[in-house]
């Protein structure tokens, strides 16, 4: 049976990530970030989920070069579940997210207006009838907003 284990969240971190390095000299990051919850009940503060967060090699650096507590930030990876024993001899067990992307989230103030994204590149083409096999003679121009059903 297939698979899917993909996660995309954007939130704002809680505190300024710290880049680590292992003992091969590869970079890493932990760091947490707080998602809001869409629904709420009517009076009900807003809720938020702490998500932990692990960043690799690249993208490790990238996060602490560029992000500190509070900044949005994206982050595109998948869940990860580990454990281990720590040094009291408890056992452990935590749930986090790989970061296999992580990207800046652009925040808009009360005087922008609002769009659903943000398109770089060439402009899309404008949609014609040229080409779609629909003849000129079936597009008829309406008058008046008197003849239309709505």
């Amino acid at each position: 049976m297939a698979s899917l284990n993909k996660v995309i969240l954007i939130g704002n971190l809680v505190a300024d990530p710290e880049l680590k390095k292992t003992p091969n000299g590869i970079s890493v990051t932990s760091f947490r970030i707080a998602v809001g919850r869409r629904f709420t009940r009517d009076g009900e503060a807003p809720q938020a989920d702490f998500i932990d967060i692990v960043a690799w090699r690249q993208s490790a650096e990238f996060v602490c070069q560029y992000f500190s507590k509070g900044k949005p930030i994206l982050v595109c990876g998948s869940i990860q579940s580990r454990n281990w024993t720590d040094q009291n001899g408890q056992k452990r067990y935590t749930v986090e997210v790989v970061a296999d992307e992580v990207s800046f989230v652009e925040r808009k103030t009360d005087s922008q207006p609002r769009s659903a994204g943000t398109y770089y590149g060439e402009p899309p083409a404008a949609k014609t009838s040229e080409g779609a096999g629909i003849p000129d003679a079936a597009f008829v121009e309406v008058s008046s907003d008197d003849d239309l059903p709505f």
